[in-house]
């Protein structure tokens, strides 16, 4: 008998109402239209809950995996080429989201991923039936258990495919977008080096910086964030496939879970490797917690950056006006003229939901029983969810707020002119409580601060007038130190 033949066969079911798939609880009726099997089906039954459907970006990584097991196997000579090649091609449109319908699960279903699992490994099955001519639902000549799912459990490549979506996701999307902003934020620390304002501590006039200054805080807080976001990354590398149910690599060949995580790597170009301990990789989800914490630091500066800026940009007539922000859309249905700061509103926002986000995490990284952690799509679902929208909250924030944002310079210098907090300068010639007295005195007669110091006698107008300098007082950030 000659081994069944790949078929150019294009995507899709001609097929109306239902047919009779089966697992080994029994026969369920499934949607003939669509690839999905009995314990897809059972799943959407028994776990409709809401609308939160699993990230798509799930079963992408998913179909690298099965790719990559089905490689593997055909290298042992465990799948003949025929069935491998078959099940390569399904995962190939998988990975290309030809087959992001058949996916339909929710985030609420068992807490190891099972039903995504056997989701993906039902519809590539059917899938590759249909390639190779055969009758769809009949788990012949491709299973979905026996070929696959092929030294595999979903306790192991549940987590693996959380770890490749997270890294695809890290690198792909959110990383680019905050190096974007940072750099957006850096030319204009270089921009405004020059233009000396008034520094503000527990909300109070301070002593002067630049807005140069200022802005360089912003970019070297989003470089830390980068760095430690790199950094937790490197946990998300080691990959828990292999470890099969429980850890001990039951039912998976010698030296699977090295060939496995070297051929991800190489269809990814990512240096993955294999957990060098499978009971932790599977028992808990530790490094999707550090993960998810590198997030959240992002969040926390992005917060503070907009903030600021939405502060600095309160006015324009009785707040601060120091800057002068895009003006997107109106601010108002009932106050024409109105424009207010929505692209920092809309970080706030983001922050606060990934805030959110990352505590859900961390409680359900701390619900690992024994061998499994069985809160895991709480924990990818949460986890994509916070790093999409900061990365599309940093395009969005860089493109309509940040790079148009423009230096109120007439504004600054009013501060700076009526700053009583310049005597600071003059503390260590007349001493702290003089130069204090001064202060309190131009505060108390709303007079220039050197008009108080003329008149307390401590101080001439020559020495006032070369101490009390702003931009002698700011320090090397003139000159871009």
């Amino acid at each position: 008998m000659t081994d069944p033949q790949l078929r150019d066969v294009p995507i899709g079911i001609s097929a109306t109402g239902s047919r009779t798939e089966f697992d080994s609880m029994g026969d369920v009726d499934v949607p003939a239209g669509h690839y999905w099997g009995a314990q897809t089906q059972r799943s959407l039954i028994h776990f409709s809950i809401g609308d939160d459907h699993m990230p798509i970006e799930v079963y992408h990584a998913y179909g690298y995996v099965k790719k990559a097991c089905a490689l593997v196997n055909e290298a042992a000579g465990r799948l003949p080429e025929w069935k491998a090649a078959a099940i390569v091609r399904a995962a190939d449109e998988t990975i290309d989201g030809k087959l992001d319908a058949e996916f339909p699960l929710y985030v609420w279903q068992t807490g190891s991923g099972t039903q995504s699992n056997m989701n993906v490994n039902e519809v590539l099955s059917n899938r590759s039936i249909q390639l190779l001519g055969g009758d769809l639902g009949s788990q012949h000549p491709v299973g979905p258990n026996d070929d696959v799912n092929m030294g595999q459990s979903s306790n192991d490549t549940f987590p693996t495919a959380m770890h490749v979506a997270a890294v695809r996701m890290l690198d792909d999307v959110l990383l680019p977008k905050v190096e974007a902003l940072t750099e957006a934020i850096e030319a204009k620390a270089q921009q405004w080096d020059s233009i000396v304002k008034i520094g503000r501590t527990h909300l109070e006039d301070a002593v002067p910086l630049t807005v140069g200054q200022e802005w360089s805080g912003y970019a070297a807080q989003l470089r830390a964030c980068i760095a430690e976001i790199r950094h937790v990354r490197e946990g998300l590398l080691e990959l828990a496939v292999g470890g099969t149910a429980v850890g001990t690599g039951l039912n998976a060949p010698k030296g699977f879970s090295k060939d496995v995580a070297a051929k991800i790597a190489e269809l990814l170009g990512k240096p993955f490797v294999t957990a060098p301990n499978k009971f932790a990789a599977q028992g808990s989800l530790d490094p999707m917690v550090r993960a998810s914490a590198g997030l959240r630091g992002l969040a926390v500066a992005l917060m503070k950056i907009a903030n600021d800026m939405r502060w600095l940009a309160s006015g324009p007539r009785t707040g601060f006006a120091e800057l002068l922000l895009p003006q997107n859309e109106p601010g108002s249905s009932i106050m024409p003229g109105k424009v207010n700061p929505t692209q920092c509103e809309a970080i706030v926002m983001i922050a606060i939901q990934v805030l959110g986000d990352d505590s859900a995490i961390a409680f359900a990284g701390s619900q690992g029983n024994f061998e499994l952690n069985a809160m895991r799509p709480v924990i990818i679902n949460n986890f994509l969810h916070s790093a999409r929208i900061l990365a599309d909250g940093c395009e969005k924030f860089r493109t309509f707020s940040v790079e148009g944002t423009q230096v109120n310079e007439k504004k600054v210098a009013e501060y700076v002119a009526e700053s009583v907090m310049l005597v600071t300068a003059l503390s260590p010639v007349i001493g702290y409580q003089n130069s204090a007295h001064i202060a309190e005195s131009a505060i108390a007669e709303g007079t220039t601060l050197k008009e108080a110091a003329l008149a307390s006698g401590k101080v001439d107008e020559e020495t006032f007038d070369k101490i009390v300098n702003p931009l002698a007082m700011v320090g090397d950030g003139v000159e871009g130190a």
